[in-house]
């Protein structure tokens, strides 16, 4: 298969383009500059590959959590380019891209959500795919969702920020920690090959963004 993916959920800014299990990829440091740098990315692998947009099988996108501005600028796109070319799209989470990018088989994802609050989900590998067993909630650090077992791999950016808190949570449950781990378009276009034909959306409109927090602020009385 060949699968288009890029993903603007947290500062960087990445693309991929997975041609018959081979992975070509890009990356910059964005800032807010997203919207500006996707589509020349895009262009630039399809341009490397030789490819046009028609050539390809499906589109996949960092459907979230993360950003919110982000999320909508990698969905808007993704649903633009399937509108103008037909191909079927599919939002692939941003805390499975994380869990991807470790060999392990039992991965714990912390983002950090702002606002003194993590995105948390974990992932267990079986047979090349990973089995949620804590599904993608916002919390708090300290009030982190109980797993069981041991041998746990912790990662990404909550785990860079609230290191001491979520290891007090998880103690001894917890086999290593991998920092400066963040979601990644070429996670993203792996996962997304691996995904049933069923899983991908034929209607754009049907991909959409998963937020998970539903305020970016709180009012002052709710405080």
């Amino acid at each position: 298969m060949k699968i288009l993916a890029f993903d603007t959920s947290t500062e960087y800014c990445s693309a991929a383009l997975s041609v018959d299990e081979q992975i070509f990829q890009t990356e910059t440091l964005a800032g807010r500059r997203h919207s500006e740098l996707l589509l020349p990315m895009v262009q630039e692998l399809l341009t490397d590959a030789g490819l046009k947009l028609a050539n390809l099988d499906g589109l996949a996108f960092g459907a979230g959590p993360g950003s919110f501005t982000g999320l909508r600028i990698a969905c808007g796109v993704a649903q633009g380019l399937a509108f103008a070319t037909g191909l079927p799209v599919i939002g692939i989470s941003t805390l499975e891209a994380i869990a991807q990018q470790d060999a392990h088989d039992k991965i714990i994802v912390a983002m950090d959500a702002r606002m003194g609050e993590i995105y948390h989900a974990a992932f267990i590998r079986e047979a090349g795919r990973w089995r949620t067993v804590s599904k993608p909630v916002l919390c708090q650090p300290q009030l982190a969702p109980e797993l069981s077992g041991s041998h746990w791999i912790g990662c990404g950016s909550g785990f860079d920020i609230y290191n001491q808190v979520l290891s007090e949570c998880y103690g001894q449950q917890l086999l290593q920690i991998q920092h400066g781990r963040y979601p990644h378009a070429r996670e993203i276009a792996a996962l997304a090959s691996l995904r049933d034909n069923g899983d991908f959306h034929t209607d754009p409109a049907l991909a959409m963004p998963v937020y998970i927090r539903n305020k970016v602020a709180l009012k002052e009385s709710e405080r």
